[in-house]
């Protein structure tokens, strides 16, 4: 069950091009519940949807 916790699209629907479509992928933010990124079309760059990665390794502040 492992293999499947966590895994990447290739391809969406997009709305705008009206077909699945490859993706690019781009981080949006760093939250402390795991990075979210932004799955876009390589075709028109419409935003097609997000995922957000848990971290395993906790977060820890150097000051």
């Amino acid at each position: 069950m492992d293999a499947f916790e966590e895994f990447d699209a290739s391809q969406l629907y997009c709305p705008k091009c009206k077909q699945a479509v490859p993706l690019r992928k781009r981080l949006l933010l760093v939250l402390s519940e795991g990075d979210k990124y932004e799955y876009l079309c390589a075709f028109c760059s419409e935003s097609v949807g997000t995922k957000i990665d848990k971290n395993i390794k906790p977060i820890s502040i150097v000051g």
